[in-house]
């Protein structure tokens, strides 16, 4: 076709055209068919091959030998076996001693901030521009551990948004953010913005930061997340661990209340991340038709099989659990009515991943960094297989599975043909030694390299 083109306007002109020492000359049809063929192979972007030692596409159980993946313009074109020699001008990047797979993604993640003894106090020293210059750092590190997908579960209402922004317009290096910005919460709730604070702090919030009240207040908070520019819903169904109340478990939305959001929800093409510790709140969570549970620390036999039931994920979070196990150690580390609280968390989180895991529920890898700390995420891996997932399947959990959860297989979580090149590679064999997925090193984000051995 390109000849044919080049040849039809040979046909018709002469090209007066400047050779490479300025000189002016004239070509005839035949010659001016050949030079803008020339000029067009020139033009033309070089393709990238990778040569990967062995690959894990995501959706087969069993890993491949020597594969070559060709990128261009940021897409998966083919994926052959062996090592496939390159076109002049191709690129060619060997991790013929890596394991090579899809861009991970964590389900739940907090870019805005990462715990620390100061997490209690900070707001009142902190702007909103020093939230959001902090979090790129944030960002960047869970880039580089491997993770070019994060949802973003909860924070002021205005960072991810903006950092999401930020990083899709190439101004800072991140994930790619799928983001519910301010968690959805009732009054006293686990993301009631205003919980423990002195009287005069401690105002009537309601559905513009997030804290509902009804069905009705339920309904506005979504429309005014939708308003704002988020992708998703995240609400509090249970109370939390780390905020400043007694009870981590009593459920704190009705089953009306829990519909409306539900179904608004759906109405405008937004999924349901529900943050649930207790069994009552889960319960109705699952009931009201939600998309996932996060945590799920006192899950039942019964709730199991109404997940299983109405296709739930469930989303573990096992590093939290862990992480502020540890920390409950140190005092003075948490306030008195956190400590109790993030000491019993860690051995019952594991409980519950494995009897979700054992009967089949729908597991999505997630979590929960900004409690533990940013670029640490890959030893919820560890954690997913000391409970008795094979290691195949956690990894699939933090490509395929998530992807499936956020609706967006058709694009993501696999390597082939068409897809966007969301692509990884560890040193070793994770699927011998799973910590061997805490050494990553190469990733690429939709055919940018922002890391190499």
């Amino acid at each position: 076709m390109l000849a044919d083109l080049s040849l039809d306007l040979a046909s018709s002109v002469m090209l007066d055209a400047r050779n490479t020492f300025g000189t002016v000359v004239m070509m005839r049809p035949p010659l001016l068919a050949l030079f803008i063929l020339m000029v067009f192979a020139a033009a033309a972007p070089a393709g990238t091959i990778i040569h990967a030692g062995r690959f894990i596409d995501g959706r087969n159980d069993e890993p491949r030998g020597k594969t070559s993946i060709f990128i261009d313009e940021g897409r998966i074109t083919q994926v052959v076996d062996g090592f496939s020699d390159p076109k002049p001008g191709d690129r060619v990047i060997k991790l013929v001693d890596c394991t090579v797979m899809p861009g991970l993604m964590d389900m739940h993640t907090h870019l805005q901030s990462q715990h620390s003894k100061d997490s209690y106090t900070e707001r009142f020293f902190m702007d909103q521009a020093d939230y959001a210059l902090r979090s790129t750092v944030y960002a960047r590190k869970t880039l580089l551990a491997g993770f070019t997908t994060v949802r973003d579960l909860g924070d002021n209402g205005v960072n991810s948004i903006s950092l999401r922004k930020a990083i899709g317009e190439g101004w800072v290096p991140g994930p790619r953010i799928f983001t519910s910005g301010k968690s959805l919460a009732t009054t006293g709730g686990h993301a009631d913005p205003t919980n423990s604070l002195r009287g005069d702090y401690r105002r009537d919030a309601g559905p513009l930061e997030g804290v509902i009240n009804g069905p009705d207040d339920a309904r506005k908070a979504v429309r005014q997340r939708y308003k704002e520019g988020t992708d998703l819903i995240k609400l509090t169904a249970t109370g939390g661990v780390l905020s400043l109340a007694t009870n981590g478990q009593n459920p704190q939305f009705t089953d009306e209340e829990l519909r409306a959001v539900v179904e608004t929800a759906h109405d405008y093409g937004m999924i349901v991340a529900v943050h649930a510790h207790g069994a009552e709140g889960m319960k109705r969570a699952v009931l009201a038709g939600v998309d996932s549970i996060e945590h799920g620390t006192f899950i039942t036999d019964e709730i199991i099989g109404l997940m299983k039931e109405r296709g739930t994920y469930y989303v573990p979070t096992l590093l939290a659990g862990e992480w502020v196990a540890s920390k409950a150690k140190e005092p003075g580390y948490f306030p008195e009515v956190v400590r109790p609280k993030a000491a019993s968390i860690g051995p019952l989180a594991g409980e519950a991943f494995r009897k979700a895991h054992t009967a089949g529920v729908k597991i999505a890898f997630g979590t929960d960094t900004g409690v533990s700390p940013h670029g640490d995420n890959a030893r919820e891996f560890e954690l997913m297989v000391a409970g008795g997932m094979p290691p195949m399947r956690a990894i699939q959990a933090a490509t395929r599975t998530a992807a499936q959860l956020l609706k967006i297989e058709d694009r993501l979580g696999t390597i082939e043909p068409k897809k966007i090149a969301d692509i990884v590679a560890v040193e070793g064999d994770p699927l011998k030694d799973i910590k061997a997925m805490k050494n990553v090193v190469f990733v690429m984000k939709q055919g940018e390299v922002f890391k190499t051995p």
